[in-house]
């Protein structure tokens, strides 16, 4: 129970180090980055997406656009179109009646000819909006009104940019240079046209600053809402929640008007709003909001009429303005999706599943916006997804690693357990076996030591299973020698080595019987570089290398054991006199380890005949020398 208890919670603990602080620090982030405006652009293009997306509304058909095209001004035969052809289309227009007329044009100065005959035009139409620039362009300039008509029918056609070039606001009032209050031409149609339908304009109860038609107070533009961050929040402005459709609006030409080819009933108690539709003249407006047939590309009056009709829809048909929670809100429910990404990896532990989680949740949350931005909410799905995909992908890129190591891990421990193994049986049944066979090649042996020596070989391969257990379950930091021969390898390395050395010496094996010398150095080696694992591979190299000698070092009588520094290496070292060595004989398992060994040492092994007799048994690697051996 206590071990189940343990397991789970270093569970938790690794999804705590893998999961939880990391993904605090992307939440941390991508809201810092949110704070800064580095994401203002994306949650643009967002909300831009979105707009375009949302299925077709109906035409509006309280609007109709005159828009003056590049066969219109074919026809006429010159630029600017000229007064006499807007005075004309203006009589034109009047003759059914319609609410107001909105001219998008600017009329400023005489456009000869037919000056005196706009001029009339104008007088003799309260009905008639025009338009003058209030706020000055980069030179410093601003644009007139026609002198002719009153204020009340004069509205700006300013606009305000994004950073990025795009309208995604509406200027609906501001003040000049000389700090006089103006309307938009867009707040001017829509006050005259609900003023038919007996709505007026006021300021707003909640907020008074802002603007209100009957119940309906159109929200001000503040610097931080939604995905803005400290934007130019100057005058009245609103967020424009365009029209959506490839036909918001009907739309005929000048031609068309002239023509009689328009229904009356499209003018009749409607609005009319002239402008210039023709690529030529760019009075053109950047939205990627609008559907249109020139990507992004919307023309001025189009734009004035998508301002007008918010307005109208708004208080007539309660269309919804475009809302946005507060600020506190937006954080709360970016910092919940980067918690619901780290929560991925505390209830699904795959990371193919994570994967699929995440793919999943992202749905979610996309279909989630898209369907509050249908209901004209915009919330912050940009810096949700960033943590949401960010926690998520990272804590299965994590588990991956994890997955990846716990493998190597496994594998390391196998081949491990195979190597123990292998020098269990290599050292102990194998070299009573070999022992056995050498001594029944020589000479026939006697039926009492035969069975004795049996005995004693049958005692080892019984032994072998509870070796290599122990070896296999050792979870701290032991090497066994036999069963009940364990070594600390904690203790250093010199003098673990040593006890490996003893050991061995003490094992019944035929050739040390004839040893007279045994020149022995233990030192300290230099063992910072070196994990358990590594010394553990040491001990069997020393292991198996003395179990040679006893086994194949036919007539020693001198062996040596170093285990020391010399000249900046680590260098154990096994030499003996005997006539064992054949290096024609295949590498065998003990050699290929320790040549594995050497290799993740970064050192060398040598295992060769002597020139003098014997078998050189080497393996050396690089060392630092502590202070204190070089004095």
């Amino acid at each position: 129970m206590k071990r189940n208890v343990w397991q789970r919670l270093k569970a938790e603990s690794i999804i705590w180090r893998i999961g939880a602080l990391p993904g605090a620090m992307i939440i941390g982030l991508v809201v810092a980055a949110r704070l800064t405006g580095s994401l203002q652009w994306l949650e643009w293009r967002a909300l831009d997406q979105g707009l375009r997306l949302r299925p077709a509304e109906p035409i509006d058909e309280r609007i109709l656009i005159v828009g003056i095209n590049e066969a219109d001004i074919r026809q006429i035969g010159t630029y600017p179109i000229p007064d006499r052809n807007i005075a004309a289309l203006l009589k034109k227009l009047q003759t059914h009646q319609p609410t107001v007329i909105g001219l998008d044009i600017f009329r400023d100065l005489p456009v000869e000819p037919g000056h005196d005959a706009l001029i009339q035009a104008f007088r003799g139409s309260k009905n008639v909006i025009a338009i003058d620039k209030v706020l000055p362009d980069q030179s410093g300039m601003a644009v007139d009104p026609p002198p002719v008509l009153p204020p009340e029918q004069v509205g700006f056609a300013d606009a305000i940019l994004d950073t990025d070039g795009s309208l995604r606001r509406s200027l609906l009032g501001t003040s000049d240079a000389q700090k006089k209050w103006h309307f938009s031409l867009s707040l001017r149609i829509a006050e005259t046209y609900l003023a038919t339908k007996q709505i007026s304009l006021d300021n707003g109860k909640r907020d008074p600053v802002a603007m209100r038609f009957g119940s309906v107070e159109l929200t001000r533009f503040q610097p931080n809402v939604g995905g803005y961050v400290n934007a130019d929040a100057g005058g009245n402005q609103v967020l424009l929640n365009v029209r959506s459709g490839r036909h918001p609006f009907r739309v005929v030409s000048l031609q068309d008007v002239q023509a009689g080819r328009v229904d009356p009933s499209w003018i009749r108690d409607r609005i009319v709003l002239i402008g210039i539709a023709a690529p030529s003249v760019k009075d053109i407006v950047h939205s990627d909001a609008i559907v249109s047939d020139n990507p992004a590309l919307i023309y001025g009056v189009e734009i004035q009429a998508h301002a007008i009709s918010q307005i109208i829809s708004a208080v007539l048909d309660q269309r919804p303005l475009l809302h946005v929670w507060s600020e506190l809100w937006e954080y709360a429910w970016i910092i919940a999706w980067g918690i619901l990404g780290i929560s991925l990896g505390r209830f699904i532990r795959q990371p193919l599943l994570i994967l699929l989680g995440l793919a999943i949740a992202c749905v979610i949350l996309i279909s989630i916006s898209y369907g509050l931005l249908l209901l004209s909410w915009w919330i912050p799905v940009v810096p949700a997804l960033l943590v949401l995909v960010l926690n998520g992908a990272g804590l299965a890129a994590s588990l991956f690693y994890r997955y990846d190591q716990d493998l190597r891990a496994r594998l390391q421990d196998r081949q491990r357990v195979i190597d123990s193994t292998f020098n269990t049986i290599h050292n102990g049944p194998l070299q009573t076996l070999a022992v056995l066979l050498r001594r029944a090649q020589a000479q026939p042996i006697p039926s009492a030591l035969l069975i004795t020596e049996l005995q004693q070989l049958n005692r080892e391969l019984r032994s072998v299973y509870d070796t290599v257990r122990q070896d296999a379950l050792v979870q701290g930091a032991q090497f066994y020698l036999a069963p009940d021969d364990a070594l600390n390898l904690q203790e250093p390395l010199h003098k673990v080595l040593y006890e490996v050395y003893s050991s061995v010496m003490e094992r019944d094996f035929p050739c040390f019987k004839s040893l007279k010398m045994q020149l022995v150095t233990f030192e300290p080696l230099d063992e910072r570089q070196l994990n358990l694992e590594q010394k553990r591979s040491l001990c069997r190299f020393l292991e198996e290398a003395l179990c040679n000698v006893g086994k194949h070092a036919i007539g020693a009588t001198r062996l040596e054991v170093v285990c020391m520094q010399e000249q900046s290496c680590n260098l154990v070292r096994i030499m003996d006199n005997g006539s064992g060595f054949d290096g024609s004989l295949p590498e065998g398992m003990g050699t290929q380890q320790a040549r594995s060994l050497a290799q993740q040492l970064g050192g060398t092994f040598v295992r060769e005949g002597r020139s003098t007799g014997g078998t050189l048994c080497e393996l050396s690697w690089s060392a630092r020398k502590a202070w204190f051996w070089q004095f």
